[in-house]
C-alpha cells in the first residue's frame, strides 16, 4: 500500500529502479519535528549508491520537490537527501549494519510499500 506522500512514494520507486535493496520507509511524524518519514535503502557499491541518489534526485525534481540538503555524496557510504517531509538515507550494507536508523527509531510505524516495488 503506497504511503500518503507523493515524496515517499516518489523515493522509493526511485531508489528501487536503481537496485536499491531492503527499502524500508518509517513514519515518524509522532516521535520528532525534523521529518515526517525516513526513506532508507541500500546500494551495493559506491556508485550504486552514488546512482539511486542521482535517480531520486532527478525523480523528485521532476516532482517539483526541492531538495534542502544532501550530504555524504563523495563518500557515498551513506547519503542523506533532505526535502520538506522527507529525509531519504541511502546506505551501504556495512554502515547501515552499523547505524542501524531502524532500531534508534523503533518506535516508529513502518510503511507498507510493497506495491511500490519492482517484483
Amino acid at each position: 500500500m503506497s504511503c500518503e506522500n507523493n515524496m515517499v512514494n516518489i523515493a522509493v520507486k526511485a531508489a528501487d529502479a536503481k537496485l536499491g535493496t531492503d527499502i524500508q520507509v518509517l513514519d515518524v511524524r509522532e516521535l520528532t519535528t525534523l521529518t515526517s518519514y525516513f526513506v532508507i535503502a541500500t546500494g551495493g557499491s559506491n556508485s550504486n549508491v552514488q546512482a539511486i541518489c542521482d535517480h531520486v534526485e532527478d525523480k523528485m525534481a521532476e516532482g517539483g520537490f526541492k531538495m534542502l540538503n544532501k550530504e555524504g555524496y563523495n563518500n557515498a557510504e551513506w547519503i542523506l537527501l533532505g526535502y520538506d517531509d522527507v529525509i531519504v538515507h541511502i546506505f551501504q550494507r556495512e554502515p547501515r549494519e552499523f547505524y542501524k536508523l531502524e532500531h534508534i527509531w523503533k518506535d516508529a510505524k513502518i510503511v507498507d510499500i510493497e506495491d511500490l516495488l519492482v517484483k
